[in-house]
């Protein structure tokens, strides 16, 4: 087995449930494979900005981001593709949500350049809750007046909603135009057309000469879907739901809470797993 990559998703998959992890382990295993020229990849739905925040105990210079579910990628901090949504697209999602969810109070995010963006019409108790979720978290009187560069719009619904059934129908209302994936938390993510984690590990690859074959990658949940199949080694989380095992057989050796993917790393880089 020739590993020149990792990715891996975070909340659910690194992160433990309280949205930490093993740093010392961490910093451990990042020696190890800068040592073997391994590429460590943060995976996620979270903000270039949150992502680092997550990885300050241990240095985070010292990672690579595919950020906003694929949105944003950068490799020793220099961005290497960039996908954005325009002030239509942002409109006419924002229009359908407002035709299919007109009665219920449900919170449209905004992830850019500059920061995080809600309504100001957002109550003080989901801001508290929004902001442990995102950097530079601003309320404003019209999302569609933002001056930013916006990667990801977010929906976020009540339990009650399905939210496979909202990406359904996302998928149809803008198929070719846009792409929605469900982003746990009773979130769904709408971002350009094609984009995805997978492209972001394309893009990590080409420029880098990896290839697919050469790549382990960590997921739980539907955003990690395109991922893990584009990659060799993909591991689902013990703790993911029944479709993911359903989908991807290989399995980490422990769940998020357990230290599940620093587990996995190191027996893949002791030789345990093959």
């Amino acid at each position: 087995m020739t590993l020149k990559l990792i990715a891996t998703d975070m909340d659910g998959t690194l992160l433990r449930d309280d949205r930490t992890y093993d740093y010392d382990r961490m910093r451990r295993l990042l020696d190890e494979m800068d040592a073997r020229g391994i590429l460590f990849v943060a995976a996620s739905g979270n903000q270039l900005g949150q992502l680092k925040n997550y990885f300050a105990e241990v240095g985070p210079e010292r990672i690579n981001y595919v950020s906003d579910n694929g949105a944003l990628v950068t490799y020793r901090g220099e961005t290497l593709a960039e996908a954005t949504l325009s002030r239509t697209q942002l409109s006419q999602v924002i229009t359908w949500n407002n035709a299919n969810f007109a009665k219920m109070e449900n919170l449209i995010i905004l992830s850019g350049d500059k920061g995080a963006y809600v309504s100001n019409n957002v109550p003080a108790s989901i801001m508290a809750e929004t902001e442990k979720y995102y950097t530079n978290l601003m309320q404003v009187e019209k999302l569609l007046d933002v001056d930013d560069q916006i990667f990801k719009l977010s929906l976020v619904w009540p339990p009650t909603v399905s939210v496979y059934e909202s990406v359904k129908s996302l998928r149809t209302v803008f198929e070719g135009e846009l792409h929605a994936t469900g982003s746990g938390f009773g979130s769904v993510d709408v971002l350009a057309h094609g984009v995805n984690k997978q492209t972001g590990l394309v893009e990590l690859g080409k420029s880098l000469n990896i290839r697919p074959d050469e790549m382990v990658a960590f997921g739980d949940n539907a955003n990690d879907l395109e991922m893990l199949r584009f990659v060799k080694y993909p591991f689902v989380m013990p703790n993911a739901e029944a479709f993911m095992h359903d989908r991807i057989k290989q399995t980490a050796l422990n769940n998020n809470n357990e230290n599940g993917v620093l587990d996995t790393i190191e027996a893949l880089l002791d030789g345990r797993l093959h």
